[in-house]
């Protein structure tokens, strides 16, 4: 069974997308902030890390970049999941380490492939 943390400020997001990936079989994880996503990636060592860009105090570009420059974590894919939805913002979180990047409102079946293709 594949864990994922999804790493998001908003409630009604995580909410959505915990349904989603339940009713598929997935193990579901939550931190509602970046430190707490960092936290609970090397308590937990999920398979794959959704990872919200704007929360209050350290935001998701931050977060993946300490994710992925950290020997415990670094292994784990993280897939941006934002409402941002600029090239920039795209090509600027594929360089702080992300795998892929995918824009709210999710599409469910395509959040299931960009998982299978990460964690391959």
């Amino acid at each position: 069974m594949t864990h994922v943390l999804i790493v998001d400020d908003s409630p009604t997001e995580v909410h959505v997308v915990k349904t989603m990936l339940t009713k598929r079989g997935f193990q579901v994880s939550v931190a509602a902030s970046g430190e707490e996503g960092i936290a609970r990636a090397k308590e937990l060592l999920p398979d794959v890390i959704l990872m919200d860009i704007v929360m209050p105090g350290m935001n998701g570009f931050q977060a993946t970049r300490q994710l992925s420059n950290d020997a415990a974590t670094k292994h784990i894919p993280i897939i941006v999941v934002t409402t941002k939805d600029q090239d920039t913002d795209r090509m600027w979180s594929l360089r702080q380490g992300a795998k892929d990047y995918l824009s709210k409102p999710v599409d469910e079946d395509e959040l299931v492939a960009k998982i299978a293709e990460v964690t391959g």
